[in-house]
């Protein structure tokens, strides 16, 4: 494939990711930019984690809908040359079967298992990441015997579009959370027209801001903060060139009540109407840390050791991360052992997937199949 292919192909990934599509339609869409820029054996498998934890929260395949549970149970339980986390925490981002294994994927138990059986035989695989620390999911595509191996500039493509790919992605959940949210730190999203009107907005975004920096509160009918209708200008000056009028349309700020907020502005196109959408995310929207604490009356400390096994972190990564001895690693370790129930770290993350975050999967597969928003994140504690 041409260079100028793999350049039109970077360049309408980079369009759709602005595009305010939901997260099954984006990654339809990029299936067929994918399929012609690098041709692959049936169709890309995709995965949405939660950048806490790395765990699985999502999955979408056209081939296979649901994923079967001997796949989820051999990633959290058993051992294998290439998983992954290991790819999401790696310095490339992009890894190969085949030179993971030095040519021989045989020796992959998971390659045996779920990939020859369909008639596969390369693998590779790239993290979705809007920063080198944080990975929203991961893209696997894979070749029959037939076919060629995956040439280094294939796999320079695919680590070019990775960033945008995964903020597509990112935005599409965020949409998808803000209109149908489960969780009570769910985004939220005003839609304006051409004309500054209000369209729509999500339960609890008057709220929201109300708690905008400005002179004066907001009230309803009155006019809209300056920092939304400066993320929504941005948005709007540029409609000819989406994607470089999102590459700037986002904002960080200070609310009244002390909170940081971060605006993003995403187009909405439909046919001749232009919209944007607005989607309002509070800062540290983390849902693993009260999980945690409700399910395990884990420490602060202990919480944040945990995060880091759930990674795939080991003991001297953690200590090193954590600024403790590995000595105290382990006895943390120790205690959180009691506290959970478990007897390894893989143990520990098996129970926190199983428990937590399996239900996300089941969910958003039938969500994915009646057209419905997918969501982040584990489920909900109980009562919240």
């Amino acid at each position: 494939m041409s260079a100028e292919t793999r350049s039109r192909a970077a360049g309408r990934i980079r369009q759709l990711a602005v595009r305010g599509l939901d997260v099954a339609t984006f990654w339809q869409e990029c299936n067929e930019v994918l399929a012609r820029a690098v041709p692959h054996h049936l169709a890309p498998c995709w995965f949405m984690f939660d950048p806490e934890s790395l765990l699985i929260t999502s999955h979408y395949d056209p081939v296979i809908t649901e994923l079967p549970e001997a796949f989820l149970a051999f990633e959290y339980y058993q051992d294998d040359v290439l998983k992954m986390a290991d790819v999401a925490r790696s310095p490339s981002g992009v890894a190969s079967l085949y030179e993971a294994t030095a040519g021989d994927p045989s020796r992959s138990p998971g390659w045996r298992q779920f990939v020859q059986p369909y008639g596969g035989d390369q693998q590779v695989m790239v993290a979705l990441r809007t920063r080198p620390d944080t990975a929203w999911g991961l893209l696997a595509l894979y070749r029959n015997p037939a076919q060629p191996p995956f040439e280094p500039a294939e796999m320079d493509f695919l680590a070019t579009v990775s960033t945008d790919l995964a903020e597509g992605a990112r935005r599409g959940l965020l949409l998808g959370e803000a209109s149908d949210p489960d969780w009570p730190l769910a985004p939220s999203l005003v839609i304006l027209d051409e004309d500054w009107t209000i369209q729509s907005m999500t339960p609890g975004a008057e709220r929201v801001l109300a708690d905008m920096p400005g002179r004066q509160p907001w009230v309803s009918g009155t006019k809209l903060p300056a920092c939304v209708l400066a993320v929504a200008g941005q948005v709007m000056s540029s409609p000819q060139a989406p994607a470089a009028a999102a590459e700037t349309a986002m904002v960080r700020v200070r609310a009244r009540s002390g909170q940081w907020l971060t605006l993003h502005g995403t187009p909405l196109l439909r046919e001749q109407e232009r919209r944007v959408a607005v989607i309002i995310e509070r800062a540290d929207p983390d849902r693993l840390m009260p999980l945690l604490m409700d399910a395990y009356r884990l420490t602060d400390r202990e919480k944040g050791l945990t995060r880091l096994v759930l990674q795939g972190e080991t003991t001297a990564d953690i200590a090193a991360k954590l600024f403790i001895s590995p000595q105290t690693v382990q006895q943390h370790l120790k205690n959180i052992f009691e506290k959970t129930g478990v007897r390894s770290r893989r143990e520990l993350t098996s129970k926190v997937f199983f428990a937590h975050y399996e239900p996300r999967v089941r969910d958003n597969e039938r969500r994915v199949q009646t057209g419905q928003p997918l969501r982040g994140g584990p489920t909900p504690p109980r009562g919240r």
